[in-house]
């Protein structure tokens, strides 16, 4: 039975990131995650940082497997280039783009989008590099009729393009993942395991639901993205809960370890 590698988006542990990135890698490690997904501010290291944090994490057994980035890393020329050269040094095979950028509204907004990730895609294959992109609520809303943006995207970009799934947002607009995932076969290569539930955030619903404590249907989606999506990896992302950073990151890997275990 194949195993597949738990990460963390370390956005889940953005401060403690921020206050010491070293001691966030060395204790992520040591609450069990095999992969770390880096988010934007990875753009802005030196070439020489990347190389020591590649260090760190070789020495740590981590792996990165995967970036967020924003619109300058899907940008011809130095920006594209920059981002290549960081992904490479940290080992990263996917550059998913974290959200779209301001402005990009309506259809025509939405393809052109899709014709600059499509030709990033193309400049980034023979490096061995995938571009990506991931989703949030309002990709899930109509954009032109029945087709939602998800559609325009899927339809609009190369099949090499990643579509990495965010399960809560998905879930919270009202969309089917399995479905999805199903409609989408080899291309849903990583997954955002955010759980949600109905409820405010100030009541410790919403996205403060720790990974299992909510309505989405898990053991249906891993079972679609391991027998048709393409899965490679899966990443825990949490956006604040009851719990302190770490503390939330040990929860969350508990129970997809518990959920994992052969019934």
């Amino acid at each position: 039975m194949k195993k597949y590698p738990i990460g963390l988006e370390l956005y889940s542990v953005r401060t403690e990131l921020a206050r010491d990135l070293p001691n966030t890698l060395k204790t992520v490690a040591g609450i069990g995650y095999e992969v770390v997904e880096f988010y934007a501010p990875y753009y802005g290291w030196s070439i020489p940082y990347a190389r020591d944090v590649r260090a760190l994490m070789d020495d740590l057994g981590l792996r990165c497997h995967s970036t967020h980035n924003h619109i300058e890393s899907f940008t011809p020329g130095d920006g594209v280039g920059r981002a290549m050269e960081l992904n490479q040094i940290l080992g990263a095979k996917i550059l998913v783009l974290a959200t779209a950028p301001n402005g990009v509204r309506g259809l025509e907004a939405w393809k052109k989008l899709c014709e600059q990730l499509s030709r990033a895609s193309g400049q980034l294959e023979p490096h061995g590099l995938a571009a990506g992109f991931h989703n949030h609520q309002t990709e899930w809303a109509p954009l032109d009729g029945n087709l939602r943006t998800m559609d325009v995207l899927a339809a609009n970009t190369p099949k090499e393009f990643v579509l990495q799934l965010d399960v809560g947002t998905c879930v919270e607009a009202g969309a089917d993942p399995v479905a999805w995932i199903n409609a989408n076969p080899g291309r849903i290569r990583t997954l955002h395991l955010k759980d949600w539930a109905p409820g405010a955030a100030a009541r410790e619903k919403s996205y403060r639901v720790l990974f299992a404590e909510g309505v989405c249907p898990w053991k249906a989606i891993v079972a679609a993205a391991e027998a048709t999506g393409g899965v490679e990896y899966y990443l825990i992302e949490q956006e604040g809960s009851r719990y302190p950073e770490f503390e939330t990151a040990r929860r969350c890997l508990d129970a997809w370890k518990t959920m994992s275990k052969p019934s």
